[in-house]
């Protein structure tokens, strides 16, 4: 089988803890939304939260 092509993303690998999991599954499902996309909303957000603080 081929090996997919990423054009406009890069995969990397990371854990989380159970029980945020299951609530990550749980919007995904419920909003149809692709994790990867909630996935990159939520580093967004947290890449202005601490550019604010000017670190």
């Amino acid at each position: 089988m081929a090996e997919v092509v990423l054009v406009n993303r890069t995969r990397f690998t990371s854990s989380l803890k159970n029980e945020l999991l299951d609530q990550f599954d749980q919007l995904a499902k419920e909003t149809r939304i692709p994790k990867s996309r909630l996935f990159d909303e939520a580093i967004e957000d947290l890449l202005k939260k601490y550019a604010a603080k000017d670190l």
